[in-house]
C-alpha cells in the first residue's frame, strides 16, 4: 500500500507527481484547523506553507504521521518540540526560494534609492514631478547584511556587483569563508553603525524577535534605510514607526510583518515604508524548486532515503 500525504496550502504539479508516482497525494488546500484535526490521522505525510500551524494538537491527533515537510525555509509555524516527542520528522526547502527571495529584496532596495513608489504614483496622476525628487545611488554605499546564509550572502554577491562596500554579522559562518565572498565580518553593533542599508536575513527564533528596536535605532546612521523581507516580529513595527517619523529611518521596505495580514496598517501606509504582502517566494521559477524540493524530502522520508533538509 503506497504513502498518504496531505498538502493543506497548495503544491505546483511537479510535486504532487513525485508524490503520485510512490503513493496518495491529497490536496486540501485552505483546510480549516478543525477539519485538520478531523483527518490528519489518516495521512503519513503532511506538507505545509506558512498558513498551516501544525500545532500540539495536530501532532496528538496524527497517529500514522512520519513526516512534516514545509514549502519553504522557516518552520516557526510547527510545533518542533511536539514533533520530537511523536517522533515525526520535519523536513524543509531552505535553497529553493534563496534567488526570488534575494532579488525581491534587492529590487526593493532600488526602489528606495530612487523612490519608484511615488514617482510611479505621480505620473499615473499625470503628475510631471521630476524636479520634486532626487535619489541617491547604491554604488558607494555600504550594505549590512545581517544573517549570510543562502539569500543573505546572494543579495551580497548582487550588491557587489553594483559596487557597495559588503559587511555582513553571522556567528553560524566561519570569518574566512565570509570573506572569501567579497564581504567582510562584524560585529552586530558594527553593522548598525557603518551600514547605510541593513537588510536582515536571519530566522524568527526567541533570540532575533525584535531584536531591532527603539535602543537599536539609537545605534544606527540617520537616514539609514532597512530591508526585511525574512520574517516578521525581527524588527518591532511600533519602534520603526516611530524611527520613520523622527527621520532616523529615510525608508523601509518590507515584505513581512508581525501580523499577516497586519491587524494594524499605520507602518504599511506611512509615506516612507514600501510595503509587499510576503511575496518573496512568489515566483513561477521558485515556486517549482519548492514543490520538487519538498516532495521528494518528504518521500525520501517516507521510503528511508538520505535526507538533504532535516529540521529534527
Amino acid at each position: 500500500m503506497g504513502f498518504k500525504v496531505l498538502i493543506t496550502d497548495g503544491l505546483e504539479k511537479e510535486g504532487i507527481d513525485i508524490i503520485s508516482a510512490a503513493g496518495e497525494a491529497v490536496d486540501k488546500k485552505d483546510i480549516e484547523a478543525a477539519e485538520l484535526l478531523q483527518i490528519v490521522g489518516e495521512y503519513d505525510g503532511l506538507i505545509v506553507r506558512g498558513r498551516t500551524k501544525v500545532t500540539k494538537e495536530v501532532f496528538d491527533a496524527a497517529r500514522n504521521l512520519k513526516v512534516v515537510g514545509r514549502a519553504g525555509v522557516g518552520v516557526d509555524n510547527i510545533d518542533l518540540e511536539a514533533a520530537k516527542a511523536h517522533g515525526v520528522t520535519v523536513v524543509n526547502a531552505p535553497t529553493a526560494t534563496t534567488i526570488a527571495v534575494a532579488e525581491l529584496g534587492f529590487g526593493m532596495m532600488l526602489a528606495l534609492v530612487r523612490d519608484i513608489p511615488h514617482t510611479d504614483a505621480a505620473m499615473k496622476q499625470g503628475k510631471w514631478t521630476k524636479k520634486d525628487y532626487m535619489g541617491t545611488e547604491l554604488h558607494g554605499k555600504t550594505l549590512g547584511i545581517v544573517g549570510y546564509g543562502n539569500i543573505g550572502s546572494t543579495i551580497g554577491r548582487y550588491a557587489q556587483a553594483l559596487g557597495m562596500k559588503v559587511i555582513c554579522h553571522d556567528p553560524l559562518r566561519n570569518p574566512d569563508e565570509i570573506r572569501a565572498t567579497g564581504a567582510e565580518p562584524e560585529q552586530l553593533d558594527d553593522i548598525y553603525t557603518q551600514a547605510d542599508i541593513i537588510t536582515f536575513h536571519v530566522p524568527l527564533t526567541p533570540e532575533t524577535k525584535h531584536m531591532v528596536s527603539d535602543e537599536t535605532f539609537t545605534k544606527m546612521k540617520d537616514g539609514v534605510l532597512l530591508v526585511n523581507v525574512a520574517r516578521g516580529g525581527i524588527i518591532e513595527e511600533a519602534a520603526l514607526l516611530r524611527a520613520l517619523e523622527s527621520g532616523k529611518v529615510a525608508g523601509a521596505a518590507l515584505d513581512v510583518y508581525e501580523k499577516e495580514p497586519p491587524v494594524d496598517w499605520t507602518l504599511v501606509r506611512h509615506p516612507k515604508v514600501i510595503a509587499v504582502p510576503h511575496i518573496g517566494g512568489q515566483t513561477k521559477e521558485a515556486q517549482t524548486r519548492v514543490a520538487i524540493d519538498i516532495a521528494s524530502e518528504v518521500m525520501n522520508v517516507l521510503q528511508g532515503n538520505k535526507l538533504r533538509w532535516k529540521i529534527c
